[in-house]
């Protein structure tokens, strides 16, 4: 059977299915679901907007734009996302299967267009630094100006921006 791809903003219904999933592989961790709640809540604010990969119509992978610089993840840093200029990229996520098959490419450049559509000219990223293969994709995207470094939860994670 042929697999059909799609490449799209994602819908409450597809936020639910990959929450839904990421609370089943972790279960009796509560923070799942109410990360689950906060992360829906602040797509429908408009203060993230998540891209998703379907296989199929089921969801396999995953990226989000934070606008918003009180979201959690950019702790109200600025330089990551100040809610005009520069919106942060997170949540990159491919299931294994479809690891290495330019699904994330695809999801990339539909945020890029995106967040420039809406008017951003940058886009900043963080990678633990122990993550040498997350961080050589990020350069490979084009996040080459270093930002930052700061300590959380106990690992160091690297800033990156690129023009967009």
């Amino acid at each position: 059977m042929k697999i059909k791809y799609e490449y799209r903003q994602a819908t409450k219904n597809d936020l639910e299915r990959i929450w839904d999933k990421d609370i089943k592989e972790n279960q009796g961790d509560e923070r799942y679901i109410k990360w689950k709640k906060e992360f829906i809540e602040a797509n429908n604010k408009g203060n993230i907007t998540t891209f998703v990969v379907l296989a199929n119509e089921e969801p396999i992978g995953q990226i989000s734009l934070i606008f918003s610089p009180d979201n959690l993840k950019v702790s109200c840093r600025q330089m990551l996302c100040d809610g005009k200029n520069i919106a942060n990229m997170s949540t990159f996520r491919i299931e294994k299967e479809y690891e290495g098959k330019g699904h994330i490419s695809k999801l990339v450049k539909l945020a890029e267009r995106y967040a420039k559509q809406k008017g951003y000219k940058f886009l900043s990223i963080g990678c633990e630094a122990q993550e040498s293969r997350n961080l050589a994709i990020y350069l490979h995207f084009g996040f080459t100006n270093f930002l930052t470094s700061v300590f959380e939860e106990n690992t160091l994670v690297l800033y990156y921006k690129k023009a967009i």
